[in-house]
C-alpha cells in the first residue's frame, strides 16, 4: 500500500502540486467576493442610513450651482449681444 503511495506521488506530483494550488487561488477568490460583497453592503448602509436628506441636499446644492451659472451665461450672453450690435453698427452703410 505503501509502495503504491509513493509511486502514485512519483508519477503525479506535479499534477497534485497543480491541483492544491488551484484550491488556494479558488479561497483566495472565494475571500475576495466575500470581502467585495460586504463592502457594497457597507455602501449600500450607509447610503439608506443618510437617506433621501443627503441626496436632496447634494442635488439642491448642484441645482444652486447651475442656476448661478445659468445667470452668468445670461449676463455673457447680452454682453456679447450688445458688442455684436455695436460692430454691426459700425459696418452698416
Amino acid at each position: 500500500m505503501v509502495d503504491q503511495l509513493k509511486s502514485f506521488w512519483q508519477q503525479n506530483h506535479t499534477l497534485i502540486a497543480f491541483l492544491g494550488a488551484q484550491l488556494v487561488t479558488l479561497g483566495a477568490a472565494a475571500a475576495w467576493m466575500i470581502s467585495y460583497s460586504v463592502k457594497l453592503e457597507q455602501r449600500v448602509m450607509t447610503l439608506e442610513t443618510r437617506g433621501a436628506e443627503y441626496s436632496v441636499a447634494r442635488l439642491n446644492n448642484i441645482d444652486q450651482k447651475l442656476t448661478a451659472m445659468e445667470g452668468r451665461i445670461k449676463e455673457h450672453e447680452a454682453r456679447i449681444n450688445r458688442m455684436l450690435a455695436e460692430i454691426l453698427k459700425d459696418r452698416r452703410p
